[in-house]
């Protein structure tokens, strides 16, 4: 088959999604070492990560503008270029503060990535459910990398190195995407950014009944899924006993399945419906936390973590089901603006979790998380049942 731009385009910005994923993601498995080194306690690094998450959140909807304004390719250029900066940067913190503030630099930068590379796909496909899948493939296999990496890097040379690794990634996915992309035409170059700001015009785009509701399951599924990227590992290693190597392995475990699982999903709602695939993963992922905190066994277990990477792997039906309801000229600010409020809420999961953790232990931390899979679900099927419309 021959090989189309478009395809380009998509490896290009699944790429770009890797990396701004991979930095990110660095930072999970060398937390203890981080921990012990700032000698800080779990909800201070859950209050550093969600600060890092809550920042990523905010640039979602100042990316669409930008987008709009200025075209996609400069604005994910940015986002790859200073995510690669900002770890090098973290990688050099002298002190827990500054570890704050470059964990929320690096948020700044990679959040700018996620909602302007969705709109180009928008422009470049109309199977839109599976090139969002495709696309987001790029944060699981970061995922799936980044951990072993991380682990491998910062057990035998520090977790500074470990987290600096998103430099090594990030050059060359910038370099290959500002040879290999064509920039865009800007949607609307002519018109004032503080127009795009009005308020009455942001409340009325969220206040939509289709657009509150997706947003809802948005901001929970959110909580959930940061609350499980930043304390998976440390949980199986606390509460199970297991060692660094076997929850580093798990922790892979749950990309592999939730890189499959986006792709499988993003199609198989094009086809079926949002909402079936929404509630499938949410399902799985009500059983498989659940697993997690009961299971009586590591053979248990391991297919509870299975689970819950499915169960994560929302996101991939989620995004089209947002996108489905805006028109073209309000895609970009559109998706940016639900994109900010539905991250900078869910960034609460990573000092939620952690500040559960450290109050009532693991155990309770995650059934919480679990009961939230659950409302999910019984939302969606209640929409389903009753007709709703929403």
């Amino acid at each position: 088959m021959r090989w189309r731009y478009r395809t380009t385009v998509l490896a290009l910005c699944l790429l770009a999604f890797f990396v701004t994923y991979f930095a990110r993601m660095a930072i999970s498995p060398v937390i203890p070492f981080i921990a012990a080194d700032f000698d800080v306690t779990n909800t201070q690094i859950g209050f550093a990560l969600s600060g890092m998450w809550l920042a990523y959140g905010l640039s979602q909807f100042p990316s669409g503008v930008l987008g709009d304004r200025y075209g996609e390719k400069p604005v994910i250029l940015v986002a790859v270029g200073g995510t690669a900066l900002a770890s090098l940067l973290l990688a050099f913190a002298p002190a827990f503060p500054a570890f704050v503030l470059f964990a929320v630099i690096l948020g700044l930068v990679a959040g700018l990535h996620y909602a302007v590379a969705t709109t180009l796909l928008s422009r470049t496909y109309d199977e839109l459910g599976r090139a969002v899948g495709i696309h987001s493939i790029g944060g699981p296999l970061a995922g799936l990398v980044a951990p072993v990496a991380a682990a491998w890097v910062g057990t035998r040379y520090g977790w500074r190195p470990a987290v600096a690794l998103a430099l090594l990634v990030g050059l060359p996915v910038f370099a290959l995407f500002a040879l290999r992309v064509h920039s865009t035409e800007p949607r609307r170059p002519d018109q004032p950014m503080r127009d795009r700001f009005e308020l009455a015009a942001l409340r009325e785009l969220v206040t939509r009944p289709a657009i509150a509701f997706t947003l809802g399951i948005a901001m929970l599924g959110t909580f959930i899924v940061q609350g499980l990227l930043t304390f998976l590992p440390t949980f199986l290693i606390d509460y199970h006993a297991y060692s660094a190597t076997l929850a580093g392995v798990a922790f892979s475990a749950f990309f592999v399945v939730r890189t499959v699982g986006q792709s499988i999903l993003g199609e198989f709602s094009d086809r079926y419906g949002r909402d079936l695939a929404i509630g499938i993963a949410m399902l799985a992922g009500t059983v498989g936390v659940l697993g997690m905190v009961v299971g009586p066994g590591l053979v248990t277990v391991g297919i509870a973590v299975l689970l819950t990477g499915l169960g994560s792997s929302f996101f991939a039906a989620l995004d089209p089901r947002f996108l489905d309801q805006f028109g073209d000229t309000e895609r970009g600010a559109g998706f940016g603006l639900v994109r900010t409020v539905y991250t900078v809420v869910g960034s609460a999961g990573s000092v939620g979790v952690g500040l559960l953790a450290d109050l009532f232990g693991w155990g309770v931390s995650f059934l919480v998380l679990a009961g939230l899979f659950g409302l999910t679900f019984t939302a969606l099927a209640a929409n389903w049942a009753l007709e709703l419309g929403y």
